[in-house]
């Protein structure tokens, strides 16, 4: 008997649906500035039509980004190996242990890459490597002070799922895993392994992963060492509304705490070509994407920016993405092996994505790793342009 993948039951509300009591009031609230409850961002996931969810997000967005600018940073995503021991099925990137096609770059490729990123202007290595059994912290703060030494570039590196791996090798707390990495030259981390911050949905898609509580706990602790990190969202497999608005729920109350997520990004599920493929739906629509970016747009009001993400989208749909929320177009890529393991490519040229930005009737301008612009071509305020500057401070938020 041949599988057959399971469909999504959620659809899209009309747009006869819009104009209620229940939306209007809720809508005023955001057109005032103060924060909507999960409650109320459910309703709209569920209830508001796109154009009203658009007209929202792009209050936010030009609220908090007043002068039409969309940033973008130079960087390489770089796997240093492939190796990981999670067996998550919705991932078509990694290898276990000795299957054909596993890798561990050597120092040489490595430098090469970086070398290469360098000479284009590149200002961040986005570096995560899964959960590689035998490659403990040591053999990463190697890594880092050996890159440290020889380029000048920020490292935005070790997912928090993989620094608690690291812990486990290590046996020994994470806060000692991320002071000595931060001490090598460990600049930023990144937001992978969220996926949907639910157990439920995590004891299905990634049991070996980090728990939602351990996710958040190690960001946590990234904050507090002084460093910045950002969130991300995968959504459209398993997960429902409810969840999705739970995820971003927790992020909200951990950024209310530390003031440490630089940005927060989401994308949909990429199902084709992974090792379960048959156990989750088609992909889901354009229409979806752009409704869940323009909720966490309007609820995580204490994240300042939204980063869109043209790899997995494409440059079309990310530039449509700026009037629904978005800030950001992320990094140029030079490299990307995850997503585009599952059959999903779309890097683009800077000059490409300078093109669109402006088509959708904004400024592009290059960045640093803390939301700081570093173009020579902008004439405004720069805001941080250093660790320091940028360290976790807790927002200010209109309740």
């Amino acid at each position: 008997m041949i599988a057959t993948r399971p469909t999504h039951a959620w659809v899209a509300p009309p747009a006869s649906l819009a104009f209620t009591p229940e939306l209007e009031r809720i809508a005023g609230k955001v057109e005032d500035g103060l924060r909507i409850s999960p409650e109320e961002a459910l309703h709209l996931h569920e209830r508001a039509d796109l154009s009203t969810l658009m007209q929202l997000a792009d209050l936010v967005r030009a609220r908090k980004h007043p002068h039409s600018i969309v940033s973008y940073i130079v960087d390489r995503n770089l796997n240093p190996t492939n190796v990981c021991v999670t067996d998550c099925g919705f991932c078509a990137f990694y290898r276990r242990p000795g299957e054909a096609g596993a890798y561990v770059l050597s120092r040489e490729e490595i430098f090469a890459k970086v070398e290469e990123t360098v000479r284009l202007g590149g200002q961040q290595l986005l570096m995560q490597g899964g959960h590689h059994p035998y490659l403990k912290t040591e053999w990463w703060v190697r890594l880092f002070h050996d890159l440290r030494a020889r380029f000048p570039i920020h490292l935005h590196a070790l997912s928090a799922s993989e620094l608690d791996h690291l812990a486990k090798l290590d046996k020994r707390p994470v806060e000692a895993v991320i002071a000595e990495l931060k001490q090598a030259g460990l600049g930023s981390v990144p937001g992978a392994g969220a996926e949907i911050l639910s157990e439920r949905v995590r004891a299905i898609i990634s049991p070996k992963k980090a728990s939602t509580d351990r996710w958040l706990e190690v960001h946590r602790r990234v904050h507090e060492a002084g460093l910045r990190s950002s969130a991300t969202m995968m959504f459209g497999h398993v997960e429902t509304p409810a969840e999705r608005i739970e995820h971003l729920a927790r992020l909200r109350e951990l950024q209310d705490e530390t003031g440490g997520f630089t940005a927060f990004a989401s994308w949909n599920m990429q199902p084709e070509g992974v090792p379960e493929e048959q156990l989750y739906p088609e992909k889901t629509t354009p229409a979806v994407y752009v409704r869940v970016q323009s909720i966490a747009r309007i609820f995580l009001d204490n994240i300042d920016n939204m980063q869109t993400s043209y790899v997995t989208q494409g440059i079309k749909l990310a530039q449509a993405s700026l009037r629904f929320g978005c800030n950001d177009f992320g990094g140029t890529m030079l490299e990307e092996n995850v997503v585009s393991a599952a059959g999903c490519f779309h890097l683009s040229s800077i000059e490409k994505i300078e093109k669109e930005i402006v088509r959708a009737g904004f400024r592009p301008v290059q960045r640093n790793p803390w939301y700081g612009i570093v173009d020579p071509r902008w004439e405004g305020p720069r805001g941080p342009q250093n660790r320091a500057e940028g360290a976790p401070r807790r927002p200010e938020v209109v309740r």
